[in-house]
């Protein structure tokens, strides 16, 4: 699920937990300011796309697929595309960007996933991890229906983003939650993040059994320095996104189909 800004505008426990990252509720003014903002569209999905490279055939789940921008570009370039996200109104959304024949499921990533094993040779998780507290479970069943020698590219909240959003700053070692509410079209939704440390974050990966191949923080593209002066030079010059690119190892598994 991609991520509209970098910086909330108002600051917010909420009180609700069961309303927190509903985005049902406000699915379709969070697509709208999703579909050409610059930290979307000029930033994080070129980035994920550079790191996917030629994905012409390649079998991709788009694991938080929200309304399907990113979904969108993989097919764009020949990939044949499952999406899942837990939200049904932002699947919906992506249906009708992308078609009835869209390869779409209501999938929460806490849960065991409705895929064989070795079903995919990428995943693209986009701007989703960081709703979870474990990565554990999520990471354990997005390796499984990876094959051997298969991706899985993420971008998360940079760490040391999270760690600066507020003061008193945080135990940067420890895991701890994050809220504030976001206002999109004069609409208000109650979010909810994990931090946690960048070892923490590598750690989880190779627990998981993936091995590390690219760690990126990538620049915005250039062509957004004139539609988004002022906040094209600040996503120049300070962290926003991290990036990983991890792969199953082709020789745990004994096969390199």
């Amino acid at each position: 699920m991609d991520r509209v800004s970098e910086v909330p505008e108002t600051v917010a426990q909420p009180s609700d937990p069961a309303r927190v990252n509903d985005y049902d509720s406000f699915a379709e003014a969070y697509a709208a300011e999703n579909e050409n903002s610059l930290v979307n569209t000029y930033y994080e999905r070129p980035a994920m796309m550079v790191l996917a490279g030629d994905v012409a055939g390649r079998r991709v789940l788009d694991a938080g697929c929200g309304s399907g921008p990113l979904t969108a570009a993989l097919r764009d370039c020949g990939a044949v595309v499952t999406g899942i996200d837990a939200s049904a109104g932002m699947l919906a959304l992506a249906r009708r960007r992308l078609g009835d024949a869209a390869d779409l499921h209501v999938v929460d990533l806490r849960d065991r996933l409705p895929f064989a094993d070795g079903a995919f040779d990428d995943v693209v998780a986009s701007l989703v991890l960081h709703y979870l507290e474990d990565w554990g479970p999520t990471l354990a069943e997005l390796r499984r229906v990876l094959r051997p020698g298969g991706r899985l590219i993420a971008s998360v909240d940079h760490p040391f983003v999270a760690y600066a959003f507020q003061e008193p700053r945080p135990d940067y070692f420890a895991t701890t939650s994050y809220s504030f509410d976001w206002t999109l079209n004069g609409q208000s939704a109650s979010m909810r993040f994990w931090r946690r440390p960048l070892h923490a974050m590598i750690d989880a990966f190779t627990t998981a059994g993936f091995r590390l191949s690219v760690i990126s923080e990538p620049q915005p593209d250039p062509a957004a320095r004139e539609l988004f002066p002022d906040g094209f030079h600040d996503l120049s010059t300070k962290p926003n996104f991290l990036f990983f690119v991890v792969e199953v190892p082709r020789s745990a598994v004994g096969s390199d189909d």
